[in-house]
Order: structure tokens, then C-alpha cells, then sequence
């Protein structure tokens, strides 16, 4: 166990999820809908509830789809009308990332969306994963005045990408927080934490819920993926993230 704090994020995307994130001992929650799909912006009820309901700091995804992280004007305006009506609520800060056509940081567009979200924190989300040059993104990041970086060192996952992230964090020099995310887990933290020498960290810590339902057709599916059934629910687990604060 790491002798200085070390803040763990838990990544939700229901209440459900919230309340047993913070019930496992989550520092921060990040408010998503729609893992499969990496994360998008919660509905507006998901927000309110979130907000009344958990104590801890929330940090809300804008994100309108899932897919590449280049949007167009209307999307882009989406983006700045969620932040309007995400800062009516009592939340740490915005989870977002936008790129251009070239792989580089979009760094106009996310200046108009700071200056729409402050006082509110930024982290840049796993966007930072599909620029051409991440040290060439962090140097965009940190003039931009963004918070912290969410990436799994732009692998797969943290273990395969840990020495970037070293790198990365060595680069930032204490400017910038660089979270650790993608394939977090109880058996692994300690490991990225050691080796990368991060602050905080994140994860989803989830598992499989079968569903309440007794009538079930086997006829016809709802999802595209075959890796979500209706059946199968993946819900935050409080104790998963009690294994993982033991870890760290």
C-alpha cells in the first residue's frame, strides 16, 4: 500500500453504479452513459440523481457519440450546451477531448469549451489514446490549462502501456496530472502506481448483474453487440473497489 494518497476514480455510468462506487470507497466518480461505447454524456436525470444522491466528486462525460473524437459544427454545439446546463449542478468538473481530422488536439475548440466549463475542473478523456504524438498532445494539454490527462499510455490497456506513461508522467513534471485508465483492476494498480509514480488513478471495477427479468424471448436482441445481452446487466462492484483501495 502506496504511502501517499492516491486518488482513485471510479468510472459509472448509472446510479446504481454511483452509489456503489461511493460506497466501495471511491474518491471520484467520472458520470458516463454507455461504457460499450467508451463513455458518452449521462442524461440530464442521470446527472440530477447522481448529484443528490452521492457525496463524493463527480466529474460528468461530454462526449455526443461514441466512435473518433472529431466532430462536426452541430456536435460541437452540442457539446457547449451540455456544459451550460451540466454547470447548474454541484459537479467537480468535465470529462472531454476533441481531436482534428490530423490526430493533433483540437486546441480552438477546446479553449471555447474551457472557458464555457470553468470554474469547473477538465480532464481530458482516452481521446489522448488516438493522437498521433502523445507528448506532442501533452504539450497542447498544458498550455491549454487542463487538469489531467486520462490515458492508458495509448495501448490496449495500462500494463502494455505503462513505460509511455512513465514517460508521459516525467514530461509533465507535476503541470498536470496524468491518471492512469484502460484495464485497471485489484491485481494490477499497485503495479502502475509503483512504476509510473501517479497520484490518481481509474478503473471501472465492474461486474456482471443478471437481469430481474423472468420472461425472456430468445428470438430477437436489442444490441448491435453481442457482448452486452439485455440479460446481463455491468454494474459497478463496491467491493471490487474495496479490493482496489487496499491495493493502492
Amino acid at each position: 500500500m502506496s504511502a501517499t494518497k492516491i486518488i482513485f476514480e471510479a468510472c459509472v455510468d448509472s446510479i446504481e453504479s454511483a452509489l456503489a462506487a461511493q460506497d466501495g470507497g471511491a474518491d471520484r466518480i467520472e458520470l458516463c452513459a454507455d461504457l460499450i461505447e467508451g463513455g458518452t454524456t449521462p442524461s440530464a436525470g442521470t446527472i440530477d440523481l447522481v448529484c443528490k444522491h452521492v457525496n463524493i466528486p463527480i466529474m460528468v462525460m461530454v462526449r455526443p457519440r461514441g466512435g473518433d473524437f472529431c466532430y462536426s459544427d452541430l456536435e460541437f454545439e452540442e457539446m457547449k450546451r451540455d456544459i451550460e446546463f451540466i454547470k447548474q449542478f454541484n459537479v467537480a468538473g468535465i470529462v472531454l477531448g476533441i481531436l482534428r481530422e490530423d490526430g493533433t488536439v483540437d486546441k480552438e475548440r477546446i479553449k471555447t469549451l474551457i472557458q464555457a466549463a470553468r470554474p469547473m475542473q477538465i480532464t481530458f478523456h482516452r481521446a489522448f489514446d488516438m493522437t498521433r504524438n502523445p507528448f506532442e498532445a501533452l504539450d497542447d494539454l498544458t498550455e491549454l490549462g487542463i487538469e489531467r490527462v486520462l490515458t492508458s499510455g495509448q495501448e490496449s490497456n495500462v500494463v502494455e502501456g505503462v513505460e509511455t506513461l512513465k514517460k508521459l508522467v516525467e514530461k509533465a513534471g507535476g503541470k498536470i496530472i496524468i491518471m492512469p485508465g484502460g484495464g485497471v483492476n485489484e491485481n494490477n494498480v499497485s503495479q502502475i502506481i509503483a512504476r509510473c509514480g501517479v497520484k490518481e488513478i481509474h478503473g471501472s471495477a465492474r461486474e456482471k448483474k443478471e437481469s430481474r427479468m423472468k420472461f425472456r424471448n430468445p428470438k430477437t436482441t436489442m444490441s448491435d453487440s453481442q457482448n452486452m445481452p439485455e440479460y446481463e446487466l455491468m454494474i459497478t462492484s463496491a467491493a471490487r473497489i474495496r479490493a482496489i483501495k487496499e491495493a493502492i
